[in-house]
C-alpha cells in the first residue's frame, strides 16, 4: 500500500496541554528551498588508460515512494524481497560516455525504461561495462559497450543481488560469473500468519562477549527460514552472447573472487547455525577454492559462529581471517592468524602473523611476516617488495614497514612510526597501478615507489607527492600543491615518466573538477570537466577556518560563515548557529590538528546548517569538540566538562570577532552530534535552543560500548549514566527539536532512544519537540522528508533563536 498523506508526530511548544499535531509535509522558506532542490552533478569514472569517462546521473533525492517498498530485515540486511536487491540502493537513472580528449558526452543507447541501474562493474579489459537494471520484479544483468556506447539485456530479472554485487568477470572479458535465484525457491514464510511451533529460547554457556547493539536481527524460525531463503543462489556462467549455462548448483554464497591469473575461484558460503544476537558477518562461513571449471580443489577455511569476541577495539576472532589473493602473484591467498587469541588483554610478544599459501594447495602455508600490533594489511609490490602495516587503537599507533615477501626472515624495516590521528605527520598512501592480471600492485619505478599525501599542516592544506627510495627509505618531494585560494586532491599518477597526475580542484564557488597536472612541464594543466556550480545565490558569502583555544590550551578550529554582504566593520549582532560532531583523541597535540580548508566547495545539505546563513544568521560548521583522554585516562572520563569548555570556546571566538550575540547562539547535531547537542542543553547554560537528529540519549541501552567507548556499563556505570542525557532529563530546560528517522538502521540509535527520551522530557515539563520522520533510516534520504526537516529547523529556529 503506497503513502499518500503522512502525518508528523510532535509536542507544540508553549501549549499548556500536550497535543499531537497532524501535519502534512512542509516545505522551506525560498532562499533554503532554492539551495536544497538542485540538479546533481554527475558522478564519474575512468579506465586506467584515461581514455574513456564514464559519467553516471541520479536524481538529488530519493521520494517517500522510493522508500515505501517491501522490505525484509534479517540477519543485519535489508531486502526487498519482490526486486531482491537492497531496499536501500541509491540508483543510477543515465549514462553517458565520453572520450577523455573530446568535449562531446555521448548518450548511451539501449538502456532500459526507467531506469534504475546499480552494480556497475568494468571487465579487465576495460572495453565493457556490467551493471545491474532493477525492474519491478527483479533484477537484471546488462553489459555496456564503451566504443559502441550501446547497452544490451543478458538475463530477465532473475538476478539475486541481496548480498550486494552479484557478478564477476571471467578473465577472459566475455564470461560473468552470477548469482541467479534457484528456479525452484520456495515462497517466502509470512511471520503474521503463520502460528509458531514453540518459544524463541537462546542459551548463555558462561562466556564473555561484548556485543554491539545491532539492528535487523534474526528473531524467529520463521527468519531463519526466510533469511536462508533469500540468500541461496545458483551461480552461472553468462556470456556477453546471452547464453548461460549452470556453474554451481544452489549455496549460500556470499563472496567470489577470482585468483589474479583467472585460474582459480575462492567461493565463500553461509554456513549453520545462525544467530539471534550478530549480523551474518559473524554467522558460519565456508572458504572453498575450485578452478575455472568448478572442479573443487580445496577447503581452506571454515570460521565457527562468532558470537563470543573479547573486549576491545584491537580484538579479533580466533583463526584464518583476512584472507585474499596475492594480487602480483598468479594464484597464492595470503592470510593472517592472531597468535595472541585475538585477545587484545593476552600479552604477547607478536600479535599476527601473515602466512602464504600456493594454489593448488598441495603444500603447507609458509609463514611471511609476524606482527607486534594488529594486521593492517599489505599492498604488495613484486618477489621483493611489499609495504605492509600494524597498529593499535589503544594507542593509536600504526607502523608501516617495508618487507621482502621472497625472504620471511629479512627484518621488516620500519617506513614509518605514528600516531594515526597525527594528520600533518601523515607520510601519504603508496601510489598503486594495474598489472599484467589487472590487479592493484605497489607503483615500482627505477627503485622507487610514490607517496601522495592530503598534505594538512599548521598553516593549511598543501598535499604534496613524494618519490620514496626503495634502498634508503628516503623521501624527496617531487610536488607541492601551493594553493591558497583552491583546494586540490590529488588522485592518481597517470605517467611516472612524464609527470601527468590526474587532479582535482575546487574553490568555496567553483564546483570540483578534474584536471590533469603535469608536474614535470611547469605544472601545466589540462581540463577534463566543467561543472558548474549549483548554488550561485550564496557565492557571495563570507567563508573563513577560523582557530582558537579552549581553556586548557587545545587548539580548535571551525569553518565559518557570514551573510552575504555582512558589514565586518559595523558588526551586526547577529544569531549564531554552531554544528558539530565530537571525537576521541588520545593526545591534545592530534585533538589540535586542524583538516579544514576554506577554499573546499560551499555544498550545503541537510548535514549542516551552512542553509541559514542565507536568513541572516552566522554559522560555525563543523566546529571541533575534541575528547581528550592521555594516558592511562580515557577520554569519556571527563566528557562533559570538555564538551561545555569545547562549546564555550567556540561561542567566545565568534563574539571576540564582535558577530554575535552571545545570547541568541544554537547548536545542532546528527547521530553522536545529536548526543551531544542533548547533553550540552542539559549541562549549560550556553545556548538558547539545539536541534538533535538520529541519536542516542540512554547508554544503558548500548551496554557494551558505543561510540569510541570500549569498556562496558558495569565496568563505569557512573561514566555511562553521567554521558546518557535520559538519566538527567530533569535538568533539561532549553527547547530542543527531536528528530529521529521511523526506520533507524544504525547500531544503537534505535528509533526508540528519541521517543523514550522525549517522553522523560515531556513528562518532567521541558520544552521540547519530535518529529519522526517517515520511512527514513539513520541517514535521511527522501525529497519530502528532506523539505519538511529544514522547515521544522527553520520554524524552531526563528521561534526560539532568531526572535
Amino acid at each position: 500500500m503506497k503513502l499518500k498523506v503522512t502525518t508528523l508526530l510532535f509536542l507544540c511548544l508553549g501549549l499548556t496541554t500536550f497535543a499531537q499535531e497532524n501535519l502534512t509535509y512542509q516545505k522551506p522558506s525560498k532562499s533554503i528551498s532554492d539551495l536544497a532542490d538542485y540538479e546533481r552533478a554527475p558522478s564519474v569514472s575512468m579506465d586506467t588508460k584515461k581514455e574513456y569517462m564514464l559519467l553516471t546521473y541520479r536524481n538529488t533525492y530519493k521520494t517517500l515512494d522510493d522508500l515505501n517498498q517491501e522490505e525484509l530485515r534479517l540477519g543485519g540486511l535489508r531486502i526487498n524481497p519482490i526486486t531482491n536487491i537492497s531496499s536501500t540502493v541509491t540508483y543510477i537513472n543515465n549514462i553517458k560516455l565520453r572520450k577523455i580528449k573530446d568535449k562531446n558526452e555521448v548518450q548511451v543507447a539501449g538502456l532500459p525504461v526507467n531506469p534504475r541501474i546499480s552494480n556497475l562493474s568494468w571487465s579487465p579489459n576495460e572495453k565493457k561495462i556490467l551493471f545491474s537494471h532493477t525492474t519491478n520484479s527483479g533484477v537484471e544483468l546488462w553489459v555496456l559497450d564503451i566504443v559502441s556506447a550501446k547497452a544490451t539485456k543478458l538475463t530477465e530479472a532473475t538476478v539475486n543481488a541481496n548480498l550486494g554485487n552479484p557478478f564477476s568477470w571471467f578473465n577472459d572479458n566475455t564470461t560473468i560469473l552470477v548469482k541467479m535465484l534457484p528456479k525452484n525457491r520456495p515462497a517466502l514464510l509470512d511471520a503474521k500468519k503463520d502460528l509458531p511451533l514453540g518459544p524463541i529460547i537462546s542459551n548463555a554457556d558462561g562466556s564473555k562477549s561484548q556485543n554491539r547493539t545491532y539492528q535487523d536481527l534474526l528473531k524467529n524460525k520463521t527468519d531463519e527460514t526466510n533469511f536462508e531463503n533469500i540468500i541461496t543462489s545458483e551461480l552461472y556462467k553468462v556470456n556477453i552472447n546471452g547464453t548461460a549455462t549452470l556453474f554451481k548448483n544452489a549455496n549460500r554464497y556470499a563472496g567470489e573472487s577470482f585468483s589474479p591469473d583467472g585460474n582459480f575461484l575462492m567461493l565463500t558460503t553461509i554456513e549453520k547455525p545462525f544467530s539471534y544476537i550478530v549480523p551474518l558477518s559473524r554467522f558460519p562461513q565456508k572458504t572453498t577454492v575450485y578452478d575455472s571449471n568448478g572442479t573443487e580443489i580445496k577447503v581452506v577455511n571454515e570460521v565457527p559462529l562468532n558470537e563470543i569476541m573479547p573486549k576491545g577495539f584491537s580484538s579479533v576472532r580466533k583463526g584464518k581471517r583476512s584472507m585474499g589473493w596475492r594480487t602480483d602473484k598468479p594464484a597464492t591467498l595470503a592470510y593472517v592468524v592472531a597468535l595472541d587469541e585475538g585477545n587484545q588483554a593476552n600479552k604477547v610478544a607478536f600479535r599476527d602473523e601473515v602466512f602464504l599459501w600456493n594454489a593448488p594447495f598441495s603444500a603447507e602455508p609458509t609463514s611471511l611476516l609476524k606482527t607486534q600490533q594488529r594486521y593492517g594489511g599489505i599492498i604488495w609490490g613484486n618477489d621483493n617488495v611489499a609495504i605492509a602495516s600494524d597498529d593499535w587503537y589503544d594507542t593509536r599507533n600504526t607502523k608501516t614497514y617495508l618487507i621482502n615477501p621472497s625472504n620471511p626472515n629479512e627484518a621488516p624495516r620500519v617506513i614509518s612510526d605514528r600516531n594515526s590521528q597525527d594528520i600533518y605527520a601523515d607520510p601519504g598512501n603508496f601510489e598503486t597501478i594495474k598489472n599484467q592480471y589487472g590487479k592493484r600492485v605497489l607503483a615500482i619505478e627505477n627503485d622507487k615507489a610514490y607517496l601522495m599525501g592530503d598534505g594538512f599542516t599548521k598553516d593549511g592544506q598543501f598535499p604534496f607527492i613524494d618519490e620514496f627510495s626503495l634502498k634508503t627509505l628516503k623521501t624527496t618531494r617531487i610536488y607541492t600543491s601551493t594553493y591558497k585560494d583552491k583546494k586540490e586532491d590529488l588522485l592518481s599518477i597517470e605517467d611516472f615518466k612524464k609527470g601527468e597526475v590526474l587532479v582535482q580542484i575546487q574553490s568555496k564557488n567553483d564546483y570540483p573538477n578534474y584536471f590533469f597536472r603535469n608536474i614535470r612541464q611547469k605544472n601545466k594543466l589540462t581540463p577534463i570537466t566543467t561543472f558548474k556550480n549549483p548554488f550561485e545565490s550564496i557565492k557571495n558569502v563570507s567563508k573563513e577556518v577560523i582557530k582558537y583555544k579552549r581553556k586548557d590550551g587545545v587548539e580548535l578550529s571551525g569553518t565559518l560563515y557570514l551573510p552575504a554582504g555582512y558589514d565586518k566593520v559595523k558588526k551586526e549582532k547577529l544569531p549564531l548557529l554552531i554544528w558539530a560532531y565530537p571525537a576521541e583523541y588520545k593526545d591534545k597535540n592530534s585533538a589540535g590538528q586542524s583538516s579544514q580548508n576554506p577554499n573546499e566547495f560551499t555544498f550545503p545539505n541537510y548535514g549542516s546548517f551552512v542553509y541559514w546563513v542565507t536568513k541572516g544568521y552566522v554559522v560555525l560548521d563543523d566546529a571541533s569538540f575534541p575528547i581528550i583522554g592521555e594516558g592511562t585516562t580515557e577520554p569519556n572520563d571527563n566528557f562533559i566538562t570538555q564538551l561545555v569548555d569545547n562549546a564555550e570556546a567556540a561561542i567566545n571566538a565568534v563574539d571576540a570577532l564582535g558577530y554575535i550575540n552571545r545570547k541568541k547562539v544554537a547548536v545542532g547535531g546528527h547521530s553522536y552530534g545529536a548526543f551531544m547537542t542533548a547533553n550540552l542543553l542539559t549541562h549549560s547554560n550556553l545556548f538558547a535552543c539545539g536541534i538533535a537528529r538520529s541519536g542516542a540519549y540512554n547508554r544503558t541501552l548500548t551496554p557494551f560500548g558505543f561510540q569510541s567507548e570500549q569498556r562496558n556499563y558495569w565496568e563505569t556505570p557512573g561514566v555511562y549514566n553521567t554521558m546518557s542525557p535520559f538519566m538527567n532529563a530533569d535538568k533539561m530546560k532549553t527547547p530542543l527539536l527531536l528528530v529521529h528517522g521511523e526506520a533507524d538502521n544504525n547500531p544503537g540509535t534505535f528509533t526508540l532512544q528519541t521517543e523514550r527520551y522525549f517522553q522523560a522530557l515531556k513528562g518532567l515539563g521541558a520544552p521540547a519537540r519530535m518529529v519522526i520522520l517517515p520511512k527514513e533510516s539513520h541517514g535521511y534520504a527522501a525529497k519530502e522528508n528532506i523539505l519538511h526537516l529544514l522547515w521544522e529547523q527553520d520554524q524552531f529556529l526563528e521561534k526560539y533563536l532568531k526572535n
